[in-house]
């Protein structure tokens, strides 16, 4: 029985780290995805078209969205042409395209790990409940501590890195990419133009926050079902 019960905590736990693994990467989509205007306003704020040759809001717009596309495995390739210094020519050199690769790998990536997690949480259910455990019972304790250990452990990390973002901006690059292609030349590439340090922290604390919302959101719930659970039932209640 002990044994029975360790298990569907081991797997409401494993549950828990797998949504806040789902929560983390959705948060980053939405910001990058389903925010609107949301890299207009910051070519605006960092003032990305006085470094670029001569090019309209709208044209940098159009590639960004063709970028975002590739990065999400719907576009072949980044060679994306526009209007750029009085002519039409290809926005991104092969130096920017090859690091691309990496980061849409990185992407991809992230997508897949999310629909793991997302099998892996069915699984966990379907376990729990063909081992007759009970679902309203074991999931808020679990989802609860495994979610504010996570938060914990993610705040704890945003904490640090906002301490020196540019250090930690670097550190990320050397233990995601094997290569020094991430190194841009701002005379010559255009990428590190349009997204400077500045629109990275922002995005950065964007995300942070719209995780931040959505944990302690479970975290509430979760704390709620399971009081609720500890709520003692009064006497000829049937049980």
């Amino acid at each position: 029985m002990a044994i029975k019960h360790h298990f569907h905590h081991f797997l409401g736990t494993f549950s828990a780290f797998c949504l806040m693994i789902i929560l983390l990467i959705t948060s980053v989509e939405g910001v990058c995805y389903w925010t609107p205007g949301y890299f207009k306003e910051k070519y605006t704020k960092y003032q990305v078209l006085n470094d670029l040759p001569e090019m309209s809001m709208d044209d940098l717009l159009q590639v960004t969205d063709e970028m975002m596309d590739y990065l999400r495995g719907e576009r072949a390739d980044l060679h994306v042409f526009t209007h750029m210094g009085g002519e039409y020519r290809e926005f991104f050199t092969e130096r920017e395209i090859a690091h691309m690769e990496d980061v849409r790998d990185l992407f991809l990536a992230a997508i897949l790990l999310r629909r793991i997690c997302i099998l892996g949480i069915i699984l966990s259910l379907i376990l729990i409940a063909v081992t007759k455990g009970k679902l309203s019972k074991v999931l808020p304790k679990t989802v609860f501590f495994g979610t504010l250990l996570f938060f914990g452990v993610a705040a704890f990390l945003g904490l640090v890195i906002s301490t020196d973002f540019s250090k930690y901006f670097i550190v990320f690059h050397h233990i995601f990419f094997d290569n020094d292609l991430w190194i841009l030349d701002p005379s010559v590439d255009m990428l590190i133009n349009i997204v400077p340090e500045g629109f990275f922290r922002d995005t950065a604390a964007r995300i942070i926050i719209t995780y931040g919302i959505l944990a302690v959101s479970v975290l509430l719930i979760s704390f709620l079902l399971m009081k609720r659970n500890q709520t003692p039932k009064h006497k000829g209640e049937i049980n």
